[in-house]
């Protein structure tokens, strides 16, 4: 028999150690839940938090509105509203700055520590979380759970871990991160529950392309990215050259919503690239002819948004000799040179991981979750929290930040419950 008082008894047991798991087992512990246990199966926790950002750790994004904010998760939109109602990220501000964490806002809405160093925001959820008293265990992987009966207290849970202990907890959180990991997937499953398959989100494009070579570094600050594979589907944003072909805010974009169709497609499709989103590109080659007349095409770029060298490759690829002047430049040409600005045609062979991130889609399906208290509506006592569900965001600070919310809600409903 089980009760309150044995040793390997907790009240709660988180199951993963990253941004979910912590602020699930904060919450909870600083609500009132005595006995609060992380298990993190790796030597190290919050290894998400250390490389986000570029190793600034990218906290949140300054989208106060739920109804705008739920607008960057390609899956869970709908889903998200009531619980970024209940916590969202003026919460998550509020909550890390009354922490002595002071924060920053820079120019595209994404929040960091203003020391620009991830190891702030590790220290202060570690900080909270041995004050709140939640104890931890790493290189503690977690091989299954069962229910089992326990007396007075009904039913328990019983985990079976690496070293072959038996703990038990009257309630478990699923924080284990995106279902590609096969440890939260199989978890979930033991109870029941149902995923949708992981496949990855914001990743880059490899293309190699005459347009492209050797100008890795180069971006334009406002393109538009379209596929005939993804119908309807364009997304507008900054767009970086990289060594492999393309990344930056538009191509994570294009990639998040159109996830599900590139995986399908093996992730080799044909991609279009306006680099001049809203300018009329034969309009102003008019202009230029009796304003530039005599200047060579090739040595200058008209367009501000466009870099030098991008604009040189631009006209080198169009056909365009090196020493023909604006006054010259033949019709034909011009619309050759407007069709590679507006409707550049690039085949993608493949994808790569944006920088040390990795977000997947994909995990327990939200219908089977109470998205109040985040509580499987097929097992009680188990919850989840953050990335194992079906929930994906943006880059800029969106994955955080349901990671936070859903983290939060749990807390607080197992401590509620207890």
């Amino acid at each position: 028999m089980v009760t309150h008082t044995d040793e390997n008894h907790w009240d709660l047991i988180v199951i993963g150690g990253g941004a979910a798991g912590y602020f699930s087992a904060i919450s909870a512990a600083e609500a009132g839940c005595q006995r609060v246990l992380i298990l993190e199966k790796s030597p190290q926790v919050l290894g998400k938090v250390k490389v986000s950002g570029g190793g600034r750790c990218n906290v949140t994004h300054n989208c106060l509105d739920p109804k705008a904010l739920v607008k960057f998760y390609p899956r869970g939109e709908k889903s998200l509203i009531g619980p970024l109602h209940r916590w969202g990220a003026a919460d998550t501000i509020e909550w890390f700055e009354s922490r002595g964490v002071e924060l920053k806002t820079e120019a595209d809405g994404r929040i960091f520590p203003v020391t620009d160093s991830s190891q702030t925001i590790i220290d202060c959820l570690q900080t909270a979380a041995r004050d709140a008293g939640v104890m931890l265990r790493t290189r503690c992987g977690v091989e299954s759970i069962k229910k089992i009966p326990a007396g007075e207290m009904a039913e328990v849970f019983q985990l079976a871990v690496a070293d072959g202990e038996r703990l038990t907890a009257t309630n478990i959180l699923l924080a284990t991160g995106g279902t590609r990991l096969a440890a939260g997937a199989k978890l979930a499953a033991e109870f029941g529950h149902k995923l949708e398959p992981p496949v990855p989100s914001l990743f880059t494009f490899n293309i190699k392309s005459p347009l492209l070579a050797e100008l890795p570094g180069l971006s334009v600050p406002k393109a538009i990215i379209s596929s005939p594979k993804v119908k309807g589907l364009k997304t507008e944003g900054p767009l970086l050259i990289t060594h492999w072909g393309l990344s930056g805010p538009a191509a994570l974009k294009f990639s998040a919503w159109g996830a599900r169709v590139l995986h399908d497609c093996g992730y080799q499709f044909k991609l279009e690239v306006n680099w001049l989103a809203g300018i009329d590109t034969l309009a102003r080659f008019s202009e230029l002819r009796n304003e530039w007349g005599k200047r060579t095409i090739c040595k200058r770029s008209p367009f501000s948004e466009i870099p030098k060298r991008l604009w040189e490759r631009m006209v080198e690829v169009s056909g365009i000799s090196g020493e023909m002047i604006w006054s010259q430049l033949p019709k034909q040409q011009a619309q050759a040179l407007a069709q590679t600005i507006n409707h550049s045609q690039f085949q993608a062979q493949g994808k790569s991981i944006n920088k040390d991130e990795f977000v997947t889609c994909g995990g327990v399906k939200l219908p089977e979750v109470n998205l109040k208290t985040m509580q499987s509506k097929l097992c009680p006592g188990l919850y989840f929290a953050g990335e194992i569900l079906n929930i994906d965001g943006l880059t800029g600070g969106f994955n955080f930040q349901n990671a936070w919310t859903t983290g939060y809600l749990a807390g607080i409903a197992i401590a509620d419950a207890s």
